[in-house]
């Protein structure tokens, strides 16, 4: 079952040390996503109120702020893979993180939203790179367990979103009430990409220890995407709906008169959640096959979504957390667990690849439509039903998707 660990990044064959355990390289690479999605992209809302107030924003442009990195995030998607087979996967992935923490720290810089939007892209485009070739990474390191073990290593990686998520809790909105209103936001970026510089340094040592994934032989590099189109498109339709939900949550909250305390524990509680589900959702998504799998956990991140809109109580606010943060994260472990158990190893990488770019394509229309409605009569209400609307659709597409049964490499 194991193999004979390779070199590290920079070594001989006689300096090959002995690779840690697989859990070890899913918990170093998961500090991929807590910068990529946890930072540079969830964070976001926590810092919106402030930088709405103090840019004089419409929702429509901090909707568009996020649509730039879902744009960014798009294009990251496209070149991840020919990225990937020119500088190889391990060097990509530091490549793509260092380049966040980056924009993170650029974006402290400047009001000017041209180039917010810029950054913000650029933040897409290198947070999409580095998810891809981290989750491409893990796939390998799973490669040769069973498939409740791979699936875990997936869920721990994926869940690294949600350990970004409750770091940016725990801080940015104490630091939003210590510091003066129109520098508040500003140091928030500044803290954000601290953080992110950490996750980079503590990423290395798994990178270096993780396997470079095979190249896909040159007669074989096309996957028959064409299996896919439900998973595709339910993928889509979730990076549509929970990017809404997660762009305009916060000032939703605010505009119900949730106070400072509450908003904290609003998004710990979520980013805790999503640490949680990784592991809850493991079991049933293994033994779900097909589309399933990712319908079931649609179904109740759809829930999550709607209990604010049913209910103004801050019990329905924790629990909406709860739910939706216990589940987000988890639609991506399943998604890629439909496409690992269906494909060839060498098809993993562009296939995660083109998922992702449907996801993205979500992600582009989402944030700015919901801010679009927001700016109406209706207010945030009107974005949020949205998200949860597109999310109930979701999980009725996600159903129509079937399992594939040709790989050995989860047996």
């Amino acid at each position: 079952m194991t193999k004979s660990p390779p070199p590290t990044v920079g070594t001989s064959d006689s300096r090959a040390l002995v690779r840690p355990p697989g859990i070890a390289i899913a918990l170093g690479l998961a500090l991929g996503p807590a910068a990529s999605l946890g930072l540079a992209r969830f964070a976001y809302a926590l810092l919106l109120p402030s930088m709405r107030a103090e840019l004089h924003w419409s929702f429509a442009i901090a909707g568009a702020m996020n649509t730039a990195n879902a744009i960014g995030y798009l294009a990251g998607a496209l070149i991840a893979a020919p990225t990937s087979r020119r500088w190889g996967t391990r060097r990509a992935f530091l490549i793509g993180l260092g380049v966040t923490v980056g924009s993170l720290l650029a974006t402290a810089a400047t009001g000017n939203v041209p180039v917010l939007v810029a950054l913000r892209a650029l933040a897409g485009v290198a947070g999409a790179i580095c998810f891809i070739t981290g989750a491409s990474l893990v796939a390998e390191t799973g490669r040769a367990g069973s498939a409740h073990r791979s699936a875990a290593l997936l869920g721990i990686y994926f869940a690294g979103g949600g350990a970004g998520i409750v770091a940016s809790g725990l801080v940015i909105p104490w630091l939003l009430a210590v510091t003066p209103a129109a520098d508040g936001w500003r140091w928030g970026w500044v803290v954000l990409a601290g953080l992110g510089l950490i996750a980079f340094g503590l990423a290395v040592p798994a990178v270096r220890a993780s396997r470079e994934p095979n190249a896909p032989p040159p007669t074989d590099r096309h996957w028959p995407r064409f299996r896919f189109r439900a998973l595709l498109t339910c993928y889509a339709l979730f990076g549509a709906g929970y990017i809404a939900y997660m762009t305009f949550i916060v000032a939703f909250l605010k505009d119900r008169g949730a106070g400072q305390g509450e908003i904290t524990s609003f998004w710990v509680v979520l980013g805790a959640a999503s640490l949680g589900g990784a592991f809850l959702w493991v079991r049933p998504l293994v033994k779900l096959h097909g589309g399933r799998a990712p319908g079931a956990v649609l179904a109740v991140l759809s829930v999550g979504a709607l209990l604010p809109l049913v209910s103004r109580s801050p019990e329905a606010a924790m629990a909406s957390a709860t739910l939706f943060g216990g589940s987000f994260l988890a639609v991506v472990t399943a998604v890629t667990i439909v496409a690992r158990r269906s494909l060839v190893p060498h098809h993993w990488t562009p296939a995660i690849a083109a998922l992702t770019v449907a996801f993205a394509l979500g992600q582009c229309v989402g944030p700015v439509l919901a801010g679009v409605l927001s700016d109406g009569p209706s207010g945030l209400t009107a974005g949020l039903g949205l998200s949860a609307g597109v999310l109930i659709i979701a999980a009725m597409v996600a159903l129509t998707q079937r399992d594939y049964e040709v790989s050995p490499a989860l047996g």
